[in-house]
């Protein structure tokens, strides 16, 4: 397993692209798929990572990456609370997709903020915040951009997702490439091109994080319904930016 190239890498994150440049992308695009969007955010930001949880649906925003270039840097976040069948489906399509460039992060001061993992059961923003937000953010310093799996039909809260996003505070871009698609389109893709399925999906997780906060859904309930459940949260906050959800582009 290969790990980010950090010589090749700038300083810092820099502002790329500025909001008129992201907003005219989501205009030219408006009307393209998956594809050009991935390649047009290769072109833009020369510094891009993929963010993958290795999650129900994550295969395919992998496999369509690594069709436009194997070597974009992929960063997957291990909370020390995944389930078992999620570390051995990351390595499985690892290795079946070909994937050369995946650099596995952690936070190193997880143990001393919940020594005994229970966090989650009273402050579960806090124990995201530890064992996902601040470890990302780290990992994203060197990039300009970094691309994320998320579509608008998974929650009210994404449901005007554009392609870019700017994020106000560090002039990252967020490149959203399935914005667009259904969980017909998702479904669709799987079968066509035979990828594997996440394990916990013929279980009844249609959307799968840390153990402890994921539960199997049932009929009828809420695509996500089984994240977080019985809290007010539906986020764990990778996509937040000083605590608010971050949208930038044309309107839809």
């Amino acid at each position: 397993m290969l790990h980010l190239a950090k010589k090749t890498l700038p300083e810092g994150p820099a502002r790329h692209l500025s909001a008129d440049q992201v907003t005219a992308l989501n205009a030219r695009l408006r009307h393209h798929g998956a594809t050009d969007v991935l390649r047009a955010a290769r072109a833009a930001l020369p510094h891009l990572a993929l963010v993958s949880s290795f999650g129900a649906e994550s295969i395919v925003l992998l496999h369509l990456t690594a069709m436009v270039d194997r070597d974009i840097p992929i960063i997957f976040i291990d909370t020390d609370m995944l389930f078992v069948e999620t570390l051995i489906y990351q390595q499985d399509v690892a290795e079946r997709l070909r994937l050369r460039n995946i650099t596995v992060i952690k936070s190193s001061d997880r143990d001393l903020g919940d020594p005994d993992k229970t966090l989650h059961r009273h402050d579960p923003d806090a124990c995201c915040t530890l064992r996902k937000t601040a470890p990302l953010n780290k990992a994203l310093r060197p990039f300009h951009g970094w691309i994320s799996g998320r579509k608008r039909y998974q929650s009210d809260s994404r449901a005007s997702l554009d392609f870019f996003e700017l994020e106000e505070s560090t002039g990252r871009i967020k490149v959203n490439p399935l914005a667009r698609w259904s969980r017909d389109d998702v479904t669709e893709y799987m079968d066509e091109n035979r990828l594997p399925r996440h394990p916990l999906v013929a279980l009844g997780y249609p959307s799968i994080g840390c153990a402890p906060c994921t539960s199997p859904v049932a009929a009828g309930e809420d695509y996500r319904a089984g994240r977080w459940r019985n809290n007010d949260k539906d986020e764990c906050g990778i996509h937040f930016m000083d605590g608010k959800m971050v949208r930038t582009g044309v309107p839809t």
